[in-house]
């Protein structure tokens, strides 16, 4: 599609769709590890041990990624047939459910019911490899990296006042009667309101539909043809190492904080609320500025290994004041690495080829995913440094792959 014809870019539009679907996530981080962990929240027997509470854990946060993997890429097809709009209001409606029972499952009590809410909140979590595609249908390959960074500072921006705002509506000490489902309540409000926003002014951007094939097994289907794809396989396993290493922090960072420093679900919320706001530091204005003057791949080979390598910095201080001062550097250099993966991706398909490439994507980051904080919740018994650890391994080790191994160029194969 040539530009004159493209259709033209609703950033707006995306911009606060995106922010405030991430507010609503944003809102669950603080919350979970203290709901399990702590057991005056009384969501588990006083006879499960330490042990055992952080392995539940683990598999609490994987079930969502985990259902992801499943869900997410029969979305991203099947906006390549029906559009982005239709598929993006379907994907919110399941948002809204699982914040629901989540709420519900609180109050009961009922561990079942909570898994249960975090697996359909992931089956039908396509809401960012929607609003991606959507960035992408609307945009030239100069314009790419610096779109998907506005979306990144959306992103960004509900991290903010999501963990914050979560952690402040679960705090009985702000209104006596807040609890840990309150923020869930909230973020189904905010859920609606995205539902209303969505069907009213959110333009479809696809201009031309594809007749993808649709299958639940699509995710283990995408895995094998991202290896199969002559010029994306090596991208496609640094984003797989990337998210992977990445998400033994950002799925684990809440419980070294619980572990080590016996932080609060507010004090969580403080935190996470901090790395948001330099997260849209990095993507709004540093990836903005960036992106004018050097492409992608560039940008990368600099990021990646930063951020690698500033990831154990967080495990030198005894204090948890000090760890303000790393903070930062992880966030900008994660606020900078993520947009550019995406578009490099995105670049090395065709423009009908978007919402499936993306779908490969995102099937490979909810693998990528689910499977930290299963094994983060084991490591950690060992050592509650080890995730951190584990995450700037992976993270090295896919910068080092990105340097040796990847070439740039679109491929050649087309998908079937």
């Amino acid at each position: 599609m040539d530009k004159a014809n493209k259709p033209k870019a609703p950033l707006l539009t995306i911009f606060l769709t995106v922010f405030l679907d991430m507010l609503g996530v944003g809102i669950v981080i603080p919350v979970i590890a203290p709901l399990l962990l702590d057991p005056s929240h009384n969501m588990l027997s006083v006879d499960y041990t330490v042990e055992a509470r952080t392995i539940l854990l683990g598999f609490l946060i994987a079930a969502y990624p985990l259902a992801q993997f499943f869900g997410a890429p029969m979305l991203g097809a099947l906006s390549d047939r029906f559009g982005r709009k239709k598929l993006l209001f379907i994907s919110l409606i399941g948002t809204f459910a699982g914040y629901i029972l989540f709420a519900t499952a609180i109050l009961e009590q009922n561990i079942y019911l909570l898994f249960f809410s975090r697996l359909l909140d992931g089956f039908t979590g396509g809401n960012i490899s929607i609003a991606l595609s959507a960035i992408s249908d609307s945009s030239d390959e100069k314009s790419k990296a610096k779109n998907f960074g506005i979306v990144g500072a959306a992103f960004g921006l509900g991290f903010i006042l999501g963990p914050y705002i979560g952690g402040k509506l679960a705090d009985p000490g702000i209104v006596s009667w807040f609890n840990a489902s309150t923020p869930f309540w909230f973020a189904a409000i905010l859920t609606a309101v995205n539902l209303l926003f969505v069907l009213t002014i959110f333009p479809e951007t696809l201009r031309e539909k594809r007749n993808t094939t649709v299958s639940v097994f699509t995710g283990f289907q995408n895995i094998g043809k991202a290896f199969k794809l002559r010029h994306l396989r090596i991208l496609f396993l640094v984003v797989f190492l990337l998210t992977f290493g990445f998400n033994f922090f950002t799925q684990f960072f809440q419980v070294f904080l619980y572990n080590k420093f016996n932080y609060s679900i507010s004090e969580i919320a403080d935190i996470f609320a901090f790395i948001g706001i330099w997260i849209v530091i990095a993507q709004a204005a540093l990836q903005r500025i960036l992106s004018k003057k050097f492409v992608p791949i560039k940008i990368l080979k600099v990021s990646g290994l930063a951020l690698g390598i500033t990831l154990p910095f967080l495990l030198l201080p005894d204090e948890s004041k000090y760890i303000f001062f790393v903070l930062p550097f992880i966030a900008i250099f994660q606020g900078l690495t993520q947009p550019n993966i995406t578009s490099l991706v995105s670049s090395q398909a065709g423009q009908g080829e978007q919402g499936q490439i993306l779908g490969i994507n995102q099937s490979i980051q909810s693998l990528a995913m689910a499977i930290p904080p299963i094994i983060a919740s084991y490591i950690n018994l060992v050592n509650i440094n080890l995730p951190i650890a584990t995450a700037s391994f992976c993270i090295v080790l896919a910068w080092l792959i990105l340097i040796l191994f990847f070439k740039n160029g679109k491929s050649d194969t087309t998908f079937k």
